[in-house]
This record gives structure tokens, sequence and C-alpha cells, in this order.
């Protein structure tokens, strides 16, 4: 498990013990910077942890809500235009000895992959998106008859995209690592123990899900992009379904401190 040795020489009781084994690694996004010995220790420092923390909860909960309307957004259209959500087109891996003899681990990595290059691709081609926001939107920064202007509007844009980028690679690390740490959990299993497999997949699987609310964002503002951002929900919408069947105990992991009742200190 990460971080073991600080964990041991960790002494102020404030610290939630361990909460930074099964964590994003974005300490600008967690609610938790200040319960957190390793932020501490980190050379990144906020002036108010506590109150970022406090908007950053504020953050992920809202995002969180926007999952169910992204997936009922999805099947909706979908539905319209007669796409079936579980055809994806996916390119054949010419290499197969890179993958496990497992079919579901293929799969499951193969998508994790895929989503990468899917993603690098979209950008690619709607590069404006992600330029600096500065530049970006500087022709159209003028308030308007509300007072706001086109930059704050599109606050959500900036984020959806901060999202996405942040957990593009790092679900299929996770992943990795959940796969890599299931061959050798004999132990866990026979004691009950919790297993650092359905950690580290519980971590993907968050990403996956911030990730489709992140793209459902992204849709609001491009609707005319529509087909190919519904492909590349669905995608990952296939993934964590084929993820879930493979780790069906994920989702019940409990991460210090993000899963469950931390008393304050």
């Amino acid at each position: 498990m990460e971080n073991d040795v600080t964990e041991k020489n960790d002494e102020n009781p404030k610290h939630i013990s361990g909460i930074y084994n099964y964590c994003d690694r974005w300490c600008e996004r967690c609610p938790f910077t200040s319960r957190c010995l390793n932020f501490e220790m980190s050379e990144e420092k906020f002036d108010d942890p506590q109150s970022r923390d406090i908007n950053n909860e504020a953050f992920w909960q809202k995002l969180g809500e926007t999952l169910h309307e992204t997936l009922t957004m999805l099947k909706e259209m979908a539905a319209e235009k007669g796409i079936d959500l579980d055809t994806i087109d996916i390119e054949e891996e010419k290499d197969e000895s890179r993958f496990e003899e497992k079919s579901v681990v293929h799969m499951t990595t193969h998508l994790a992959k895929s989503y990468i290059s899917m993603t690098n691709d979209w950008f690619d081609a709607n590069v404006y998106i992600h330029e600096d926001e500065e530049d970006a939107f500087d022709a159209i920064s003028a308030p308007d008859s509300t007072g706001s202007t086109p930059l704050e509007d599109a606050r959500p844009l900036t984020d959806a995209v901060d999202v996405i980028r942040w957990y593009q690679h790092q679900i299929y690390v996770k992943l990795q690592r959940a796969f890599h740490s299931s061959r050798d959990e004999e132990f866990e299993i026979l004691n009950d123990f919790p297993k650092d497999s359905d950690g580290s997949t519980k971590v993907a699987l968050i990403g996956m899900d911030r990730s489709i609310s992140a793209w459902g964002e992204i849709l609001k503002f491009f609707p005319h992009l529509e087909e190919k951002i519904l492909g590349i929900i669905a995608h990952l919408d296939r993934l964590r379904n084929l993820t879930e069947a493979e780790f069906p105990d994920a989702r019940a992991f409990v991460r210090p401190g993000f899963d469950e009742t931390v008393p304050d200190k």
C-alpha cells in the first residue's frame, strides 16, 4: 500500500489515516487537503485549504448529480437515432500478447486504452476548446446585458475539460494496477480483508463516472458534435459496465475519508 512509511510517521490527529492510498492525486480538486498528511508534506500549498475543501466538495457533488442526467440523455438520443450502444467500433490490437489471457481483461484494458486515443483525437479535432481561456474567449469577453461575460459562462466548459483530461490516462493506469493486484490476493480473500484491486478499481470507476458527466457538459456547449460525443460517452459506459462485472465488489470498497463518516478534529 502506498505511503505506509508516511502513515506510520503521522501523529497529527486531524489527519485521516491512509486517505492518500486510494485518491486520484488531484490535490487542487480534493475536498480533504486539510486532513491529508501527504498533501501537507508536498510542495503544493493552498492559502486556505479548509475553504478550498468546502468548495471542492460542492464541485464534485454538482458534477455527480449530472451523471444520471447524462446517461439518460445518452439513451434517449441513441434511441432517436437508432444507435446501438452495445456496438462500438474498436480497432483490433495487432499484438495480442500484450494482453492477459482472460478475454474480459483484454476487452477492459483495450477499451481503457482506446478511450485515451479517442479523447486525444476529439480534442485534436476541436483544438479551440482547450486553448488558453484568455485567448480562446478574448474576442467575445465583453459583458452582456446581465453583466456576465462569455468567459464566466464558459467556466463549466473549462472545468469539464479539466476533469476529462485529468482522468483520461488515470483510468487505464488504475485498471492496470487493479488487474495486477488481483493476481496475488489469496490472503485478503481468505481473511475477508479489503482488496487493493477493488480500491484501485473504485478510483478508476469514479474517474469514469466523472468523465461521463464532464462529457455531458461538453455536449451542452457543442450539440452539433453530438454524434462523436455520444460515441465517447457510450464507450466509457461500456467500459464501466465491463469493469463492474469483473470487480463486482469495487463500488462497495471503503476508501479512508472519502467513503466513511469522519469526525472533525
